[in-house]
């Protein structure tokens, strides 16, 4: 449905499938469903359309990263770490 434009350079293997998107503290906290995950970048599903900053936080399993957009389509949204 949405074909990957560039092979990943590592392939990551299996993820958890649930992970969080945190925009400010002060928030509630956005789950999202983590379709692709790398060193460099993730793809992640929002389910639905919820708008989400430019910038903000990803938290997967135990590890929070920060983020930035690099490209939307439809409810998928490609982050850069």
């Amino acid at each position: 449905m949405y074909p990957r434009k560039y092979a990943r350079v590592k392939p990551a293997g299996l993820v958890s499938r649930q992970a969080k998107i945190i925009t400010d503290p002060r928030a509630p906290v956005i789950t999202c469903t983590l379709i692709d995950y790398s060193p460099g970048g993730a793809c992640v599903d929002l389910g639905g359309q919820v708008k989400i900053p430019d910038r903000f936080e990803l938290l997967h399993v135990n590890t929070k990263k920060r983020c930035r957009i690099a490209w939307k389509r439809g409810t998928r949204v490609g982050v850069v770490f």
